[in-house]
């Protein structure tokens, strides 16, 4: 009979980032990218923000993989449904680990952002670890379902944004109303909704906007 056995040790993962922390910065993003991407090429969607206004953190999904068999493009996964709340805490001490890393003057606005997947993420570690954000940005992606609205309560002036394409490819109508009232009942303000034409990608465009409207 097999039996599966449980084992801790030490790891070692990168992340990537764009611009510089300095006096100047106004924003400090965390961006958790989706499936299939790796955090040093997501990150470039970042790059039409104000460089000097605008500090960006992209966390590195630890399971990678060969995206097809000609074993050339490498992706990455955060979770699958296998040992998930093995693997979440996993990756939540991961964030911690970034986070302490940077370590993130007080002054700075914080954005918390995920993409599809990453949504599953960056909310759980908000909810988990208390994170103070002052925005957080929920992008092609869905929440988890087994939020209440003490697990954000912490933060009472949190902005949230929600993003989606018109056109995106995993998003119907029961679906997007279930997203929306889910966000309502969670964050401690309704979320400011905004569309684009286009499929499951990511919108440069909206993420300009929001950087450029935080404090709006």
């Amino acid at each position: 009979m097999s039996l599966e056995h449980q084992v801790s040790y030490q790891t070692t993962n990168t992340y990537s980032t764009l611009n510089e922390l300095t006096n100047q910065t106004k924003n400090v993003w965390i961006a958790c990218h989706g499936i299939g991407f790796l955090s040093k090429y997501f990150i470039k969607y970042f790059e039409d923000l104000n460089p000097k206004e605008n500090y960006i953190i992209a966390p590195q999904a630890p399971s990678k993989y060969y995206q097809t068999k000609a074993y050339k493009y490498v992706g990455a996964s955060w979770l699958t449904k296998e040992h998930t709340k093995l693997e979440t805490e996993n990756i939540l001490n991961y964030l911690d680990a970034v986070l302490a890393n940077e370590n993130i003057p007080e002054d700075k606005h914080l954005i918390l952002m995920g993409f599809s997947q990453g949504v599953s993420v960056i909310t759980r570690w908000m909810a988990k670890r208390k994170i103070p954000a002052d925005r957080l940005v929920i992008h092609s992606g869905s929440i988890p379902d087994e939020f209440h609205a003490k697990d954000f309560s912490h933060k009472k002036n949190l902005k949230v944004d929600y993003i989606y394409g018109l056109n995106d490819e995993y998003l119907n109508e029961e679906k997007l109303n279930s997203q929306i009232e889910i966000t309502e009942n969670i964050f401690p303000h309704k979320p400011e909704i905004h569309t684009f034409d286009g499929k499951h990608v990511m919108n440069s465009e909206l993420l300009k906007h929001i950087s450029e409207n935080v404090q709006s």
